[in-house]
């Protein structure tokens, strides 16, 4: 399953840089528990697709998982040894840009242990060092 946007044509935006706090989905909203990016990074499609997947095997299909992170950046490449000029490039990946204190993912229907182990898992899969939290605030961690 591909995470991209519906519609992509004439899309070549500037790269967005990912340092600095984020300003929005600080607090779990949904879910009970939640994994919080502790630095910025560019999250791509397959990544956060392969956290997921993580996610759900490990609890066996029970409770319910929320992405809060969806890749609309695109990343362009040129070809190798292409001259200058000639525009942009074509749309090689497309990638989140997250944020520090960012949630990403919540978790609801299991208990603790359980989305623990759910969120370690993911977290090998994610490129940045992240955080369990829990719905009230405190981190355990």
């Amino acid at each position: 399953m591909a995470l991209i946007p519906k519609r992509t044509k004439y899309r070549r935006p500037h790269r967005l840089h990912y340092d600095g706090l984020t300003r929005g989905n600080k607090t779990i909203t949904f879910g009970e528990y939640g994994l919080m990016a502790m630095e910025g990074a560019w999250i791509a499609q397959n990544q956060i697709e392969a956290a997921r997947v993580a996610m759900t095997r490990y609890m066996k299909r029970g409770g319910k998982v929320w992405i809060n992170i969806f890749p609309h950046l695109s990343l362009t490449k040129i070809p190798l040894e292409t001259r200058m000029g000639k525009g942009k490039g074509q749309p090689e990946k497309w990638v989140a840009v997250v944020k520090q204190g960012k949630i990403m993912f919540e978790i609801a229907g299991v208990d603790e242990a359980t989305a623990r182990e759910a969120f370690r898992l993911a977290m090998h899969k994610l490129p940045i060092k992240c955080k369990f939290v829990l719905k009230d605030g405190e981190s355990n961690d």
